[in-house]
């Protein structure tokens, strides 16, 4: 009994371990933060449609939120990890590097531009997404594999 309890716990730290050296891998923490830029295009996309009441501090955070992510993001493509734990990278990112670090800073320029101008009510609040959103569009159409 002693025997299967050890197996049981040696197993289940070989699993803890497992998942948190993927944590690490970059193709994760592209991931993740790409769940962050579209939670937060999520959150103006539902004051948009009106699913939630306009409030400035939201709009604020997801601008934040995105800026902060498209001045990382870039840094987060190191040759091998072109494939693996469910990348969604095009190899196009690391034959155009200098393109898509454009873009990403487009992003960064696109959220930080609306947030020195920051909406005022829900019809801004569209506005502010459409031109944050077409930053992300134009990354996504070229830099992200369609599955």
């Amino acid at each position: 009994m002693k025997l299967k309890l050890v197996m049981a716990g040696v197993l289940a730290s070989a699993l803890s371990m497992t998942v948190a050296i993927a944590a690490d891998e970059p193709q994760v923490v592209r991931q993740e933060m790409m769940k962050k830029v579209g939670g937060a295009m999520g959150a103006i996309g539902a004051i948009v449609k009106g699913e939630k009441p306009f409030d400035a501090e939201v709009v604020k955070a997801s601008l934040t939120t995105m800026a902060e992510v498209g001045k990382d993001f870039p840094n987060h493509f190191p040759a091998g990890s072109e494939v693996g734990l469910d990348t969604e990278a095009s190899p196009k990112i690391w034959e155009t590097p200098d393109d898509f670090k454009a873009k990403a800073a487009d992003l960064v320029k696109a959220a930080e531009g609306q947030l020195a101008q920051l909406p005022t009510d829900q019809a801004s609040t569209g506005a502010t997404m459409k031109a944050v959103g077409a930053t992300c569009g134009a990354c996504h159409e070229t830099y992200r594999l369609k599955k």
